[in-house]
């Protein structure tokens, strides 16, 4: 009798996001995320899948739309659609908005994917101390 060697399955890349903590007061900036690329159709299923449950359920995405790669104007995310829009002014060009109606709405700073770990890691700590 022969058996087979299964390599385990390939594990998903570790989510490189950096929450601000919860609070009573509004804050420009909820927290840090660093994609590994600008394919949004590739990151944002992993980065919505890591939120708070708390935040509910984003039904509404916003990016940059000079920076992220073209996409549809929806995604279906774990079973439920979610709107992607593009913003084009240069009011917020490294910014992530997400929207829950009825919850609220959570703002992201965006490190490039091509940061290096040693200026990534300081970046996302000042994010989710809300000082950006």
């Amino acid at each position: 009798m022969t058996s087979a060697v299964q390599s385990p399955p390939p594990s998903r890349p570790l989510l490189r996001l950096r929450l601000a903590p919860r609070g009573d007061l509004p804050r420009p900036i909820d927290g840090a995320w660093w994609p590994r690329s600008y394919d949004l159709l590739a990151e944002l299923p992993q980065l919505l899948a890591g939120l708070p449950r708390a935040w509910g359920h984003i039904t509404s995405v916003t990016v940059n739309g000079a920076t992220w790669s073209a996409g549809p104007g929806r995604m279906l995310v774990a079973n439920q659609v979610v709107l992607l829009r593009r913003n084009l002014t240069a009011s917020a060009p490294q910014t992530i908005v997400l929207l829950t109606p009825g919850q609220g709405r959570w703002d992201l700073v965006v490190l490039p994917p091509d940061t290096t770990e040693e200026a990534a890691e300081p970046l996302m700590a000042t994010a989710a101390d809300g000082h950006m």
